[in-house]
């Protein structure tokens, strides 16, 4: 049974096309569904997983009309299942994440050959893109349930699984209603707990707490009312300007400055797009009791763990690693716990090697158009500028302070000093690197929209290359003596100041006692953090 006779004049009325109406009006459904859902007492998990399979069918069966991919999805999610309960071995999760890789990989190919991206249909690789992170990261989970717990990190215990799920409950997890479609994923573990209700059981005060905490709806619906706000800036100015404009006559008519300007106004209303779906998703799951974080020092329930992003961190940015941590944040948890740190020999550190194979996979799970890896290759490239700057310019512009002396504050055995403020140097460097940020970030990106080897080139050619200056013009500076240069100043400061500080204290003068930026420390951390 179809519903097409619903959604086509629909669809007629508001001027969009069928599939995307289809699609808002399923993430917009999960809200009520969601209220059902978290109804459903958490002694009867049986019912919440038939809840989630129906809902889910639902959506993919009468409302999307896809049968028989949502059949190649339910095979995916059997072979899966299969494989993690009888592969013991280690190779067991790299098994399971090369099938689904690659049945996706295919799925990808085939659309590019028989479809056209920009024709504005919902297709199986979306949902297979959510379900891919899905089950790759349950193989590993699963491995790191088998293995000692001194061998994993953090995050690795607190996701493991030690209980093998039945199938009912694998299916439950697999097509849970409310990021079935766009995303995003969560862990098994995080949906075990979501359907027997142990995310609610945090201690804190004298005061018994509700099962459910409060806030919940309020949170779920203000979600919605700023999702809609990002569609209606989506719906109402993409016509009109895009990353497609610079592909137009009409651009090429601007100045240069001004091409540049309308860019960056693309690059938002591009991304209002993706604000809005998965804000969407954020208010559906936190109705179904997904998100919860705990409360605050004041008692007051915090609702942010379904966040897949961070629009305020994302337009106003104050460097390019706060910007990727705050895009598509689940897939960016993937990547690195599926990827960046399975591909990292144990003992060693993570580096070059890894972070391209991490981008290479990043850019196979989006698809196969050129303009994905025009861009990974790109932000690559970008990733080794900001750090590099990260650790030579930055220190610069910071306070400079000598290490620890033997002497300590009055009254204090390990007090810390007092915080300065930030120089004018400090301030510029911010600015600075915020409007670098989104000129790059908008550069980097167009060809991910416009996803034609052709165009893309044609884009960028319009903007007279500007980013590929900003990104190579100061790697030949590091990489030819530069960074030698600039570190080699921040040390002579360093040294400096820590003769001072050592004359001042043998006079009897406190010197200040903070410790140099930790600028190795910062290298990595930066490593760590890819999209």
């Amino acid at each position: 049974m179809s519903l097409d006779f619903f959604f086509v004049p629909l669809a007629a009325k508001v001027g969009a096309s069928l599939d995307q109406v289809k699609l808002i009006t399923c993430l917009l459904s999960s809200y009520p569904l969601g209220s059902l859902f978290i109804r459903i007492p958490s002694s009867q998990p049986t019912f919440k997983h038939l809840f989630s399979i129906a809902v889910a069918s639902f959506y993919f069966l009468p409302v999307l009309n896809h049968g028989l991919a949502f059949l190649s999805l339910l095979g995916d999610v059997l072979v899966t299942y299969v494989v993690a309960r009888t592969v013991q071995g280690p190779r067991m999760p790299w098994i399971v994440f090369c099938m689904m890789m690659g049945h996706l990989f295919v799925n990808h190919i085939e659309r590019a050959v028989n479809g056209d991206p920009f024709d504005g249909s919902y297709h199986i690789t979306g949902p297979q893109m959510v379900l891919v992170m899905k089950l790759t990261t349950f193989a590993w989970q699963v491995w790191d349930g088998r293995r000692a717990v001194g061998d994993l990190d953090k995050w690795q215990t607190k996701m493991r699984v030690t209980k093998f799920p039945s199938l009912l409950e694998f299916l439950g997890f697999s097509l849970y209603f409310p990021g079935v479609l766009v995303g995003p994923y969560l862990e098994y573990a995080t949906y075990s707990s979501l359907t027997d209700g142990t995310p609610f059981d945090v201690t804190g005060g004298s005061e018994p707490r509700r099962q459910i905490p409060n806030g919940r709806k309020r949170t779920a619906y203000r979600k919605l009312l700023f999702a809609l706000g990002y569609l209606g800036v989506y719906m109402g100015v993409a016509p009109q300007i895009s990353f497609h404009t610079a592909v137009t006559d009409w651009f090429l008519e601007q100045g240069l400055p001004y091409r540049i300007l309308i860019v960056q106004i693309a690059g938002f209303v591009e991304r209002s797009k993706y604000y809005g779906v998965w804000t969407l998703t954020e208010g559906a799951s936190i109705l179904t009791g997904l998100g919860f974080t705990g409360y605050s020092p004041s008692g007051a329930p915090i609702w942010n763990g379904a966040a897949n992003v961070d629009a305020w961190k994302i337009e106003a940015p104050e460097n390019f690693k706060g910007l990727v941590d705050s895009w598509n944040i689940k897939t960016n948890v993937w990547l690195r716990e599926c990827v960046y740190k399975r591909v990292t020999p144990k003992g060693e550190k993570a580096g070059f090697k890894s972070s391209m194979l991490t981008y290479l996979t990043s850019a196979v799970w989006h698809g196969v158009s050129p303009g994905y890896y025009l861009t990974f290759l790109l932000g690559g490239f970008v990733t080794t500028v900001a750090r590099l700057a990260r650790s030579t310019i930055r220190p610069l512009v910071l306070p400079v302070v000598p290490q620890s002396t033997d002497r300590k504050p009055a009254n204090s055995h390990d007090s810390k000093p007092p915080q300065q403020p930030a120089s004018v140097f400090k301030t510029m460097y911010d600015v600075a690197g915020t409007v670098c940020t989104v000129l790059l970030v908008n550069f980097t990106c167009t060809p991910f929209v416009l996803l034609y080897l052709s165009d893309s080139i044609e884009a960028w050619h319009r903007l007279r290359w500007y980013g590929l200056w900003m990104v190579f013009g100061p790697m030949a500076f590091f990489y030819g003596g530069g960074a030698t240069l600039l570190k080699g100043i921040q040390a002579e400061r360093v040294r400096r100041t820590n003769d001072t500080a050592t004359s001042t204290s043998g006079s009897g003068t406190p010197g200040i006692l903070p410790t140099v930026p930790p600028l190795d420390e910062v290298f990595c951390e930066a490593e760590k953090k890819l999209s």
